[in-house]
């Protein structure tokens, strides 16, 4: 399955809970965290819901 690589730009500091569950359901929790994921629908979702606060590094095949 392809994956996808993503990291952490932005704090969560001040941002809703939402958004700071959203990147711990990402696998990130600190500046500049790395995290490789399955790229499935329901990841993409939660990669546009903070995009403000991460970095798409690389979509591997």
């Amino acid at each position: 399955m392809a994956k996808i690589v993503i990291q952490q730009t932005g704090s969560p500091i001040r941002r809703k809970n939402d958004q700071r569950a959203t990147l711990a359901g990402l696998g990130l929790n600190r500046m500049g965290r790395v995290s490789t994921l399955e790229d499935t629908p329901s990841v993409r979702g939660m990669v546009a819901k903070v995009a403000h606060l991460i970095a798409v590094l690389e979509e591997q095949a």
